[in-house]
């Protein structure tokens, strides 16, 4: 009898060959790794998250807005501030007009809310102590009444024609100025722009507080 022809043995098989134990790794590798149809994976550079940037022509005030192309950043106060663009279609000496005398009378607010409630003249004496009480007590007596009515007085003689002068006209006369002081706060150049940005600033915030 012939006997049957000798199967080859087959090769032991490696239990950790390299791909196997790179592919064996996969389910914890980083994802840092990629494929490569060469070599099965290869080492990537970890993506970098994108961080926000503030660029210069950002608003410093409001850094995701761009920065109001109608403002000069050598105004007094400048913080580029302007999220709802005023500057680009109105009169940029107005706005600054409006901002300093609302910022006036603010302040002058807020120093009447502080003092009324702490000192009241002695004609007044029946008055009440806090401010919103006492505002309603001097319409009813009708002194709030004549307050008003000197403070349009004020305003039209003096207020209406100064910004229709700088508006309309070639007038040197710069927004908030009316040669308004007493203490000599502005006798340099230096100080007048020092005191011009506080007065700004303390105007913002009685806007803000009152």
């Amino acid at each position: 009898t012939r006997l049957p022809p000798r199967l080859p043995t087959p090769p032991t098989p490696n239990l950790n060959p390299p791909a196997m134990a790179f592919v064996s790794t996969t389910f914890f590798a980083p994802r840092s790794l990629v494929r490569s149809s060469i070599c099965g994976a290869r080492l990537a550079a970890a993506s970098a998250t994108p961080r926000p940037t503030i660029s210069m022509d950002n608003s410093p005030a409001v850094p995701f807005l761009p920065k109001p192309k109608g403002l000069d950043e050598s105004m007094p106060g400048y913080a580029g501030f302007d999220p709802f663009g005023f500057s680009s279609f109105m009169n940029i000496k107005f706005l600054q007009e409006a901002e300093i005398k609302h910022g006036r009378v603010c302040m002058l607010a807020t120093l009447g809310v502080l003092v009324s409630e702490q000192y009241t003249f002695p004609f007044y004496s029946g008055a009440p102590k806090l401010a919103r009480a006492i505002h309603d007590w001097g319409v009813g007596q009708g002194c709030m009444v004549q307050l008003l009515f000197w403070v349009c007085m004020f305003e039209a003689i003096v207020g209406v024609p100064a910004v229709v002068q700088m508006v309309s006209l070639d007038s040197p006369r710069k927004p908030g100025e009316y040669a308004f002081d007493p203490l000599g706060l502005g006798k340099t150049p230096e100080a007048f722009a020092k005191n011009q940005g506080i007065e700004l600033i303390n105007g913002r915030l009685a806007m803000i507080g009152i």
